[in-house]
């Protein structure tokens, strides 16, 4: 194949920047289509900007490479009916808008803006009020959205969707938003090579973060806050998890964080705080659970006997009402040099580690394993008396599953 002369290249790009010098701003007031009809008006690189106010405007199609910016928040109303931007070309950003009360159907996820088949789309300082999807991805690559707010009402997991949802897409920075009050905060399916920085996600009904068959993603300083069942991440590899913290995922089958079917991943630097479990591991390979701090959980870790090749190194736990359960007798993981609140051991060397090793799986988390109605036991006599058994003859915990060297101090994470 022969290659393009420098001259035509060189050509293209003045071309391109010429084009660029003549584009223009356009001031936009509120009026029957006056969206569709600045667009249909424009040229590529122009500036339209809204001025305040309420359109009435929906399935507003976007295939030229536009600025669209909102002075003072100009609403877009889809009616409860509609759908309100579909952009469906590279380069285009949206700045500033309020857009609201996007409709539902039973064939089309509704959105309140839906990127198509493009890139290097930016989506910034918006707010997307009751709308079924916020924002949608689909075959989208190399897009930003950053410091929008994406709320709705939805009541339950049927009739709600996702504030940001992405569908076999890569490469995008969602960075800065607040979401709340949908399915599921954030969405992720077949979407690569993404990272998820510095968001709240919080009062969604089913999951603050969930993603699935998602690789090579990073999530950090996220903050993830009762929601209906926490945070669940699946049937992916390479994920980072780092500095976010997972707070007050309360319900009989809520988690601080779901993993199913992981491997080589890492969590670190993350807090734990009063989930109904912090961490739930099924189906995991060669995950590092390193540096985080677990913290007034119910269950601290549950790691299934399907696990295998996770090191939990340098974790704090404390008040905890279980700091580790499984469902098996073997253990394939590694525990080694963490702080345990329920570590009674001795130091006799002064070095900080225990002299003798700790075993964090409780008898009763092993019984409420196989019956979870004796709970209604647990901190009774009857369970006091169990656990000092245990620990002169034990018998029912994996003696595997133990902690060689347990801290005697907490960690400074």
């Amino acid at each position: 194949m022969k290659s393009i002369p420098a001259i035509i290249l060189l050509s293209s790009f003045l071309l391109l920047a010429i084009a660029d010098s003549f584009a223009t701003i356009t001031k936009v007031n509120p009026g029957p289509n006056s969206i569709h009809n600045a667009i249909k008006a424009a040229k590529d690189g122009d500036t339209l900007l809204l001025l305040k106010g309420f359109y009435r405007e929906h399935d507003i199609v976007i295939q030229k490479r536009l600025i669209i910016l909102g002075s003072d928040f100009p609403v877009i109303d889809a009616e409860s009916k509609y759908q309100a931007f579909i952009i469906m070309r590279d380069s285009v950003t949206l700045q500033g808008l309020q857009i609201q009360n996007i409709g539902k159907a039973s064939i089309t996820d509704m959105a309140g803006i839906r990127i198509v088949n493009a890139t290097h789309v930016i989506i910034r300082n918006n707010r997307l009020i009751n709308n079924t999807y916020g924002i949608y991805f689909q075959h989208a690559g190399q897009c930003d959205i950053l410091n929008n707010t994406i709320h709705s009402n939805a009541k339950g997991e049927i009739n709600g969707g996702n504030g940001i949802h992405a569908w076999k897409s890569d490469h995008l920075t969602i960075k800065g938003n607040s979401i709340s009050g949908h399915r599921d905060g954030i969405y992720f399916e077949f979407v690569t090579d993404s990272r998820i920085t510095g968001n709240i996600s919080y009062s969604n009904a089913r999951y603050g973060l969930h993603f699935m068959f998602s690789h090579n993603d990073t999530y950090t300083q996220n903050t993830f806050k009762d929601n209906g069942a926490g945070v669940a991440v699946m049937y992916s590899k390479g994920v980072i998890m780092h500095e976010n913290e997972f707070l007050l995922n309360w319900g009989d089958a809520s988690y601080g964080l779901l993993l199913k079917e992981i491997t080589d991943s890492k969590i670190e630097h993350n807090r734990f705080i009063k989930n109904t479990i912090g961490i739930h591991m099924e189906g995991t390979t060669r995950v590092d659970v390193q540096h985080n701090l677990f913290q007034n959980n119910g269950w601290a870790l549950r790691v299934q006997a399907s696990c295998s090749g996770s090191n939990f190194l340098e974790n704090n736990f404390t008040g905890n009402s279980f700091d580790v359960s499984t469902n098996g007798t073997m253990m394939l993981n590694t525990f080694n040099n963490n702080y345990w609140d329920k570590y009674d051991g001795y130091d006799l060397d002064k070095n900080n580690i225990g002299d003798v090793p700790y075993y964090p799986v409780s008898v009763y988390s092993v019984i409420t394993e196989k019956i979870p109605s004796a709970m209604v036991l647990y901190h009774s006599f009857l369970t006091d008396i169990i656990d000092q058994v245990e620990k002169v003859m034990p018998t029912m915990i994996p003696d595997k599953l133990k902690d060689n060297y347990p801290l005697m101090k907490k960690l400074n994470l």
